[in-house]
């Protein structure tokens, strides 16, 4: 609407100042909000594993799932499962050590500081993509692992001709039990 009459309404952004505040200091509160300083995933599923964090897929899901079994609200998500042994047999970094850093309350990017510092091997930014495309499209190559995942698809929709690598199977698994219907 170009230029609305002295009848109609219009909705006034907030003040900066409010923008800000609301920036800074969320609410943990507010409808639907999601922490992730320490989520909950009895009430949502963690971030994709395609979602990435300086470059490293599976990264901010691993950091979830540590979040929550820390904070006692993994529900049925597990960490150190086989999909965070990929990446952290990538940076050459232990279960323990990383958990260590999840409990002493490191952020994102603290987290991903920690990563960087402690690679072992060292990793150049494009081994790191490579990687995480390699990850992204990484598929159930032995028989017993594909009859799981075949299973799961099956159950979640088989319908479904779309989901081939472990990602869509994750993102799918994680919407249906959630509610969504595929």
């Amino acid at each position: 609407m170009a230029n609305p009459t002295p009848t109609e309404k219009t909705s006034t952004p907030p003040a900066p100042s409010t923008l800000a505040a609301a920036y800074l200091q969320p609410s943990a509160s507010a409808a639907g909000a999601v922490s992730y300083r320490a989520p909950d995933l009895r009430k949502h599923p963690p971030r994709s594993p395609r979602t990435r964090l300086g470059g490293f897929a599976q990264l901010p899901r691993m950091i979830d799932k540590a979040r929550a079994v820390a904070a006692g609200t993994a529900g049925d998500y597990h960490y150190n499962c086989p999909f965070d042994q990929q990446i952290l047999g990538f940076t050459g970094i232990s279960a323990d050590a990383f958990m260590a850093e999840i409990k002493a309350g490191r952020t994102d990017s603290e987290l991903l500081a920690f990563i960087r510092s402690h690679l072992n091997p060292k990793r150049s930014a494009s081994e790191i993509e490579s990687w995480s495309r390699w990850f992204e499209t990484w598929t159930p190559s032995l028989p017993e692992k594909r009859e799981f995942f075949n299973s799961v698809h099956r159950q979640n929709a088989a319908h479904r001709d779309d989901i081939s690598t472990w990602c869509d199977w994750v993102e799918l698994d994680d919407f249906v039990t959630f509610g969504g219907q595929p």
